[in-house]
């Protein structure tokens, strides 16, 4: 472990990850991809087993095991692919385990592929009182809570939803920016989730025609009406820029200025939109759920909040770098679907 400097509050970079993962810091029931640590995070991936549950639930002082034998209703065998239908919550064992040293917590987020197809997943933990959040000094499993909520989705042990970041502290909060609403970037100025589409298959990658899954927005007097309950993909009006030295957090806007919850996934690496990493220009995608009433939206209407942190020391590898299906991206889906013919 002395290899990690856990003196200086921040996010730890990829280097530091892969040196807990030498330490026995972070262990797993495989061996871990070549691909799974990120620049400033580390991928998580399901295992073999989950539950169907009753309800959702935080373990309070008791183990996730305990608790999931209150509200399961029946237990699922991942190995030969199983799908997860949309409208009910599901708890996997993830691989991964942690055995955090003294100085160091963690925090969970959704991938953003994951967020793109309205898939609800939280982090557990063991007498976890919150959801997403690693205790310091954390050891045990790793539990995911997972809620399809626009479309049923396909998955497998190896299968990978959320990510988990790492500090050292408690880093300060650089700054704060606003993010807007692009909906004068084209033609089409956002997709909605279509109700009765089929299965997303998580590991076919460009595998899904997009129109099977989504219709097209357009704007009609310059305003875009949000139906409730319905799930929306939208790009910010700014583009987004995420220093080498630091990485950013989506955070949804007070909802006295709107009836509507923007991010599922709401982490981005350091040099996202970068020129460094090639990626100038990048725009953030929002996911968009709206609330019990009708909303209009307008163009550059603030919907969110960029949260910059810092890290621990620079990354030897930058977002983007080796390939990204989501650098310089504007409006977006998910790389599960082909491009908008």
């Amino acid at each position: 472990m002395s290899s990690i400097d856990l003196s200086r509050p921040g996010i730890l970079p990829c280097q530091s990850i892969e040196a807990l993962i030498a330490t026995g810091a972070i262990t797993s029931q495989t061996p871990f991809d070549a691909d799974q640590v990120q620049p400033a995070s580390l991928d998580l991936r399901l295992s073999d087993r989950a539950w169907r549950v009753r309800a959702s639930f935080l373990p309070g002082q008791r183990l996730v095991a305990d608790r999931i034998a209150d509200v399961s209703m029946h237990s699922i065998d991942l190995s030969g692919g199983v799908v997860l239908e949309k409208g009910c919550v599901y708890i996997a064992e993830l691989q991964e385990r942690l055995s955090l040293p003294k100085g160091l917590i963690a925090r969970a987020n959704p991938k953003s592929s994951t967020g793109r197809i309205d898939v609800f997943v939280r982090l557990l933990t063991d007498r976890g009182a919150s959801f997403d959040d690693v205790a310091e000094g954390y050891e045990g499993p790793l539990y995911l809570e997972i809620a399809p909520q626009t479309f049923s989705i396909l998955v497998r042990p190896g299968t990978r939803l959320n990510q988990l970041r790492l500090k050292a502290g408690e880093p300060p909060k650089l700054e704060t920016r606003s993010v807007g609403v692009d909906l004068q970037g084209g033609d089409v100025v956002g997709f909605r989730g279509r109700r009765h589409a089929g299965v997303v298959d998580l590991d076919r990658i460009d595998g899904h025609d997009p129109r099977d899954f989504w219709e097209p927005l357009t704007l009609r007097r310059g305003e875009l009406l949000l139906d409730p309950g319905e799930f929306y993909i939208l790009a910010s009006n700014e583009a987004v820029e995420i220093p080498v030295l630091q990485a950013a957090e989506m955070t949804p806007i007070d909802p006295s200025v709107g009836e509507f919850r923007v991010h599922y996934a709401g982490f981005f690496d350091p040099g996202f939109g970068t020129d460094e990493a090639h990626g100038a220009g990048s725009k953030g995608v929002l996911e968009v759920r709206t609330h019990d009433t009708p909303f209009l939206l307008e163009h550059g209407q603030i919907v969110a909040r960029l949260v910059y942190e810092p890290l621990t020391e620079k990354p030897t590898r930058l977002y983007g770098e080796g390939g990204s299906h989501y650098q310089r991206q504007g409006l977006k889906l998910s790389k599960h679907f082909s491009p908008w013919a």
